[in-house]
């Protein structure tokens, strides 16, 4: 676990009480270990950047367009992937809206944008198919447009940037973090 160093103190008898603060919770590890001699080792901590799905997508992204003639940006490649395997709501938009609707659910991220599709079946509405960014989206659906950027990669004989245990790794943290977020929305909603 990650600490600061707190606070040190010897003892009468010559034994040392060294001290740390935490963020990560220890009584678990704690409660498994107390009373039994165990091995300590404090170091420095280094800023290990570590992989996420978000990484992942961006470098598959940009390694996508890098090798297409010619080149696309990585947004492009993402709004693609996006518009092929992502999520969207169908919505009827009052056709003198659709403009504003269009301009402002873009300025929510690079991977939220919005189509007009087609006339509604409501007269004076167009249907606008409003896509969501990958941010908001659950494990699943992530590892669907990561496996649809995979097989992009595979069908342009492109290397993978990550390993299958590096890539489970990544999916693994995404679905923790999705259904935290899950479970806080719940909360505050209850």
């Amino acid at each position: 676990m990650i600490g600061k160093l707190k606070d040190l103190l010897r003892l009468a008898g010559g034994e040392w009480v060294v001290s740390f603060t935490t963020r990560a919770d220890p009584v678990k590890l704690f409660d498994n270990l107390k009373d039994q001699e165990v091995s300590v080792e404090i170091k420095k901590a280094s800023s290990h950047r570590s992989k996420n799905a978000n990484d992942f997508m961006w470098a598959m992204c940009t390694d996508i367009g890098k090798a297409l003639r010619p080149p696309l940006p990585k947004e492009m490649v993402y709004r693609q992937a996006i518009r092929d395997v992502g999520e969207y709501a169908p919505l009827p938009i009052r056709a003198d809206a659709v403009d504003t609707f269009c301009e402002r659910w873009a300025s929510k991220g690079t991977g939220w944008f919005a189509e007009v599709v087609d006339d509604s079946k409501l007269k004076g509405y167009k249907l606008v198919f409003a896509y969501y960014g990958s941010s908001t989206y659950t494990a699943d659906e992530m590892s669907r447009l990561l496996d649809y950027l995979k097989q992009d990669m595979d069908n342009m004989g492109l290397q993978i940037p990550l390993s299958k245990e590096e890539e489970a790794r990544v999916m693994e943290r995404w679905q923790k973090a999705s259904c935290k977020k899950a479970n806080g929305a719940l909360s505050a909603a209850g």
